[in-house]
């Protein structure tokens, strides 16, 4: 099996996390909706989120399940609304998400960030975007251009380096996120020259605006990897079987090594958003119009 797609005519589909029955459970930026998915491809409508302002890049993007979901069954969302992106708990069937972190920056159309995912350390992490103002990402008091980290009710994690939400810093729009070990790894998005692969410290400057790519500006961190614009415009972002794989909307995954070597795969599916490994072992790879099952070959 190189590929076996299990579900088409999707509006948007964004990402992907699994209940721990094995179930997948993914959102739909321009439908506003969360749904389940099995690995047979049968697809169950379980809410439509309120709220929700939609354009280009914006909507209902990230989707977590909570750690302890078979007690709490709590879920978490990204998405952005008239004013912001936000962050929130819902359950199915519970009424209305409940935010638990608001005010990330949103622009008219673009850099919205997205993906939250709980880290092996168990808090909840976010890449947001620069909010179309590059100057967010450099100010600490904002919420935009970042690498978040959060206690499952949205405060600041313990250990957090500035005593704030903020993480990572210097970011233009952060659609990735994984760990190799207990060493998270972020795709971020570039404006018109390089998009990057960055390993993530706490605390560190990767540079956005004043560098797009490797630059040599004293305290800040160059990416491990970067490629054309042209070329990756990467989103999703996972570990699986000891390889990193990317998502990419000019087409494709991308299979890489912790250093950021390696090409495209799975070309033939177009514009990927999201990469996730399931518990049933399968590289699940989710296009905006599909869902499918890969063996990372």
């Amino acid at each position: 099996m190189a590929v076996k797609t299990i579900a088409t005519g999707l509006s948007q589909a964004w990402s992907i996390d699994f209940l721990p029955d094995g179930t997948g459970i993914f959102t739909q930026k321009d439908a506003k909706t969360v749904s389940t998915i099995t690995k047979e491809g049968k697809v169950t409508k379980v809410g439509d989120i309120p709220g929700i302002s939609v354009t280009k890049e914006a909507g209902l993007l990230g989707i977590a399940v909570s750690p302890a979901y078979a007690a709490d069954k709590t879920l978490f969302l990204y998405y952005t609304t008239g004013s912001d992106n936000r962050i929130a708990t819902w359950q199915i069937g519970g009424g209305a998400p409940k935010p638990i972190v608001t005010g990330i920056p949103r622009g008219s159309q673009f850099h919205h960030g997205g993906r939250i995912k709980f880290g092996p350390d168990g808090f909840l992490y976010a890449g947001t975007g620069d909010g179309q103002n590059g100057n967010n990402a450099q100010n600490k008091n904002s919420l935009g251009g970042k690498v978040l980290r959060m206690t499952k009710d949205g405060k600041a994690a313990p250990g957090n380096p500035f005593n704030s939400l903020v993480y990572s810093y210097g970011h233009r729009n952060v659609q990735g996120l994984t760990w190799v070990g207990s060493q998270l790894y972020i795709s971020d998005i570039g404006a018109s020259k390089v998009d990057e692969l960055n390993k993530i410290d706490a605390g560190k400057n990767y540079g956005w605006p004043t560098c797009e790519g490797s630059c040599n500006n004293a305290g800040m961190t160059n990416p491990v990897k970067q490629w054309p614009t042209s070329q990756a415009t990467p989103s999703g972002l996972t570990t699986y079987k000891g390889m990193l794989y990317m998502a990419s909307l000019k087409g494709g995954t991308f299979k890489l090594n912790t250093s950021g070597a390696g090409g495209k795969i799975y070309t033939n599916l177009g514009r990927t958003r999201d990469e996730v490994a399931g518990p049933d072992g399968s590289l699940w790879v989710i296009t905006p119009g599909g869902i499918h099952l890969a063996d990372g070959n």
